[in-house]
């Protein structure tokens, strides 16, 4: 397994440690917001284990994909709102 691996999150490479959780990924690379309410609510990740949905991004074309349940992959495309 590779030790790092790249990632672009809207359309900016990311170089991230192999096994990180995409939301890991996103914070740590100062994402403030992931998506947003229908009010405009900036949103993200608030349980880190699945439950609240808050975390949700479009991953490699696939909209509402909790970003906290998804480990980065070489290559993968990553949308937030």
């Amino acid at each position: 397994m590779p030790k790092h691996v790249t990632v672009f999150v809207d359309g900016r490479s990311l170089r991230v440690e192999a096994g990180t959780s995409v939301a890991a990924a996103l914070l740590n690379a100062g994402v403030p917001a992931f998506r947003h309410s229908v009010t405009g609510e900036a949103r993200a990740p608030l349980c880190g284990m699945g439950i609240c949905f808050e975390c949700r991004v479009t991953i490699d074309g696939v909209e509402h994909c909790r970003s906290c349940q998804a480990l980065v992959r070489e290559g993968m495309q990553v949308r937030t709102s």
